[in-house]
Order: structure tokens, then sequence, then C-alpha cells
């Protein structure tokens, strides 16, 4: 008897169909949501500009520090993550002219006249290396709120609208009576590592 040849797979076939179904499946699945912060960056210095380190006074920044654990300072004192919007908005506003809260000027703001605004306000974060990033967006999320919230309690007022229904002019108006000036340290390491 004689012995029969066992026909061979086609290896060329076999390509095709395995590259089609990996296109398939990369056009198909999704990778993942996007998270972040939709946060607009100052321009890069150029090369031959150091970092310049600014004298704010002291009044007119918020230290916020997030640690390890999750826990917010604000200035040295520990505070619930529910009551830091509330400090961010009576420190923006100020408005019992308080000394321990920033300086308030007057300004002339298109739509809106001259506005008493704390113009030199700054809201500081730092983070100590091993805070959980999920921590830290939370803490940048109430940071953003509370300045959302004051912009849409003055639309209200003044205007009886939503931040949605405002006009461009109008929010303009509101980013400079209300301007977001949140600037973030270097991660830090506090208290040393435990090994």
């Amino acid at each position: 008897m004689a012995k029969r040849k066992t026909p061979g797979i086609n290896g060329s076939s076999s390509a095709d169909i395995a590259f089609m179904l990996l296109i398939f499946f990369l056009v198909t699945t999704s990778m993942g949501s996007d998270k972040g912060i939709l946060r607009s960056l100052p321009p890069a210095l150029p090369p031959d500009q150091k970092d310049i380190e600014l004298d704010i006074n002291r009044r007119n920044m918020l230290k916020v520090l997030v640690n390890t654990d999750g826990r917010v300072l604000c200035n040295g004192e520990e505070i619930e993550l529910s009551r830091l919007g509330e400090k961010v908005k009576e420190f923006v506003l100020n408005v019992n002219d308080d000394p321990t809260l920033p300086e308030r000027e007057d300004k002339e703001i298109p739509l809106l006249g001259v506005m008493k605004v704390t113009k030199s306000h700054v809201i500081s974060v730092t983070n100590n290396v091993d805070t959980k990033y999920a921590d830290y967006i939370t803490v940048q999320n109430i940071l953003v709120r509370a300045y959302n919230e004051l912009r849409a309690d003055f639309a209200r007022n003044k205007w009886g609208k939503t931040l949605e229904e405002l006009s461009p002019e109008q929010l303009d108006a509101l980013v400079e009576l209300y301007p977001q000036k949140i600037s973030e340290a270097n991660p830090k390491e506090y208290g040393g590592k435990k090994k």
C-alpha cells in the first residue's frame, strides 16, 4: 500500500484571516475612556529664561496640601473634602474684606462696570509624591467646581441665566470677575518613607 500524503494548511490564508480579525477588533473596541483635567497651560519659557520665583503676599495665597492618605490640609489645618469648596469660595470672594483673606481692588469689567475683585489671589496645590491619582483629581475637581459655582451664582443673580445660557461676552466677564488661579507646586516627600 502506498502512503498517502496529508495535505498541508495554506499559511497565507491563515495569516490573512488573522490580520483581518486583528483589524476588526482594533476598530470595534474602545481603548478606555479619557480622563484628565481640561486646563490651559501657560506658554513654555524660552530656553534662555529661568523660572522666576514670585513673592506672593501670604494673605493672597490659599495653600492646599494633599497627603498620601488623601487627607487635605488648607493653610495648615486639616479640612474635610466636603468643606474645601466652601473654603475656596470664601477665599476668592472675601466679602467682608477680612485682612487674612486676599486683598480686594476695584476693576472695570465689561458688562459689569467697576467691581471689587480679589485680583492677586492664588490657590497653591501641593501633593505628596505618594498621593493617589484619584485623590489628586478629586481635589482638582473641587477647586474648579468652586469657581464654576461662584460664576453660576453670579450669573443667576445678575442675569437670571445659567452658565450655558450666557453669551460669550457674559462668560468672559465672569472669567474676569472670578479668574481661576490654581498653581501646582512640585510633589514633595513629607514625613519620610516607612521601610
